[in-house]
């Protein structure tokens, strides 16, 4: 299961067993570590996550931060956890104690619903007012999603991240602000606008007036961008039906492609075969009707292999490379997908192709 899938089963999980937690250790065993185990790290080696790290500080001793990950042996990540339901706003001032005792530059304060994650974009060492990246599992997006992938075990790296986090808080402070102004427009914002369309002085009335339009306005280019996309799908609908309908009945309509269970598998295998050598996000997959391919930048010259994989009795492996397009293939038959690591070394090869 891809990064995506794991984090809508966990929202699944989240959803089917929170009513039934009534301890902050249930939240942390239900869901809280197997979200740390989703993004890559063992909770159960102490060498990726260490659980009640100590953390004394100046006038308290004592202070113990539920877990912290590690990574390249500096804890990297701290994780404060409290029970699901928990008000997270009375419990920001504990994390960013702990934050400030710790090396870790990242901190992560959660209830096993809502996530937050906090850096020090404002001043070193000191944990931030505002989160950067926050979301409800229960209702996360693929943008948050996309950007919580950056957290993984494989992906995570301190200086990308740093300068992802401060996009991603000037975004979300960006989309809250383009929020407000549509649904509640300040009187600059109407001004603004007003002074597009309207040659006279902008009196209380006149301001009060276009204040209305304003809102209505933003309201119906929503709406109209909305409805654009849908006709656009209803209209791409009814064109592949006409066309099936207009299909003579003696010629067959052509069958759509079908990705089977051992593509998914194998795509899978080789994209973990390949994580040692290249980022896992330019592994690339594309499903043909004979055969399907692992890319490299989902680029058809940067192809890695292809699988011949839709007969279970008969699964073939085709190596590629800058040698393919010279007419030399390499072509093997597999007993079972395992097999596929036996080729780890000639398929890392060649992804080394494209990316040196």
């Amino acid at each position: 299961m891809d990064f995506k899938g794991q984090i809508k089963a966990l929202a699944e999980r989240t959803n089917k067993f929170k009513t039934r937690l009534q301890t902050e250790e249930a939240t942390k065993t239900a869901l809280i570590m197997p979200f740390i185990q989703a993004l890559g790290y063992d909770v159960f080696n102490p060498d990726e996550v260490i659980p009640e790290l100590d953390c004394d500080l100046a006038r308290k001793k004592g202070e113990k931060i539920d877990y912290a990950i590690v990574k390249d042996g500096e804890v990297a990540i701290i994780v404060e956890c409290k029970q699901i339901g928990e008000d997270l706003d009375d419990h920001k001032g504990q994390l960013a104690r702990y934050f400030a005792a710790s090396k870790a530059r990242f901190g992560l304060l959660t209830n096993g619903q809502e996530y937050r994650f906090y850096t020090d974009l404002v001043k070193a060492n000191l944990m931030d007012e505002d989160p950067f990246l926050s979301f409800d599992i229960e209702k996360v997006k693929d943008s948050q999603i996309k950007a919580l992938e950056r957290f993984t075990k494989e992906n995570f790296d301190v200086d990308s991240m740093m300068s992802s986090a401060n996009e991603m808080k000037f975004m979300h402070g960006l989309n809250t602000a383009v929020k407000e102004m549509f649904e509640d427009p300040t009187p600059d914002f109407v001004r603004f606008l007003a002074r597009q369309v309207y040659d006279g002085k902008i009196t209380e009335s006149v301001l009060s007036q276009f204040t209305d339009l304003v809102k209505k306005a933003v309201g119906g280019y929503v709406n109209d961008r909305i409805g654009e996309r849908l006709n656009a799908v209803v209209k791409s609908n009814e064109e592949e039906q006409k066309r099936i309908d207009e299909t003579p009945a003696d010629v067959p309509v052509e069958d759509p492609i079908e990705t089977t269970k051992n593509e998914v598998d194998g795509y899978c295998i080789v994209k973990n075969i390949l994580r040692e050598v290249v980022a896992v996000d330019r592994v690339g997959f594309r499903d043909g009707k004979s055969y399907s391919i692992v890319t490299i930048d989902d680029s058809n010259r940067k192809a890695v292999c292809r699988f011949y994989f839709n007969n279970d009795a008969n699964l073939r492996l085709e190596i590629l490379g800058k040698d393919a397009s010279k007419g030399e293939r390499n072509l093997v038959k597999l007993d079972t997908l395992d097999d596929l690591y036996k080729y780890a070394t000639q398929l890392q090869e060649t992804a080394k192709q494209y990316i040196n």
